[in-house]
């Protein structure tokens, strides 16, 4: 999935493509139809998603820069979020918070009534679920109701989260890594950051300031 805001560049980033935990969508062609892990392999190495993985976390990562300048002293930076459209979708969201939060120390995630530094979403999208943004600070992540009746529905939300902090896809890692996706399958019930992701995250938000880079996959 490509997404563009007046010529600005938009991020998608996801669990996978189409059916299986989606986000953005690989192109698709007769050796590497999209959904295959070949497909997810080579749409993993491509220069377009880091880009959309780097604008994402870069949108986040400025709109809280304010937030560090008043509180300097801070020893991890919170990250706001609202819910208000996506209601059906609040206890998953609630859980992946309790996940997160439990997970890292450098940064940690509240919810808030309206605004925020990014918003969660719900409809139909026949690209699945994905995180985006326009690059002005003001991301979303979008929750498909189709996948998240075929996936489990707080590894869909965790993984996405995952994206705002500052993870990339890496689909050809195992269930026990998040940050897989769809990799593993429908029956891949894992909605926990594993220890190198956790690390990551922390390296990355590291005494309340987001590193310059996504670097290495967690």
């Amino acid at each position: 999935m490509r997404h563009s805001r007046k010529a600005t560049l938009a991020s998608a980033v996801g669990l996978g493509v189409a059916a299986a935990l989606g986000g953005i969508v690989p192109t698709a062609t007769a050796a590497t139809p999209a959904g295959t892990p070949a497909s997810y392999a080579a749409y993993e190495r491509s220069q377009e998603n880091e880009s959309a993985n780097r604008a994402f976390f870069d949108a986040v990562r400025r709109s809280v820069a304010e937030q560090r300048a008043a509180n300097p002293g801070a020893l991890a930076v919170t990250v706001t979020y609202n819910t208000r459209s996506a209601p059906s979708f609040r206890t998953q969201i609630a859980n992946s918070t309790r996940i997160w939060n439990s997970s890292v120390t450098n940064v940690k995630l509240q919810e808030v009534s309206s605004g925020g530094n990014f918003s969660y979403r719900e409809g139909n999208d026949s690209r699945g679920s994905y995180a985006s943004t326009d690059g002005h600070g003001r991301g979303y992540i979008f929750l498909d109701y189709r996948q998240n009746q075929q996936y489990n529905s707080t590894r869909v939300t965790s993984h996405e989260t995952g994206h705002v902090l500052g993870l990339p896809d890496h689909y050809s890692g195992p269930c026990s890594e998040l940050m897989s996706g769809g990799g593993p399958g429908t029956s891949c019930q894992n909605a926990t950051p594993n220890s190198a992701e956790r690390s990551r995250v922390n390296q990355l938000w590291a005494n309340g300031l987001a590193a310059s880079g996504l670097g290495s996959k967690g």
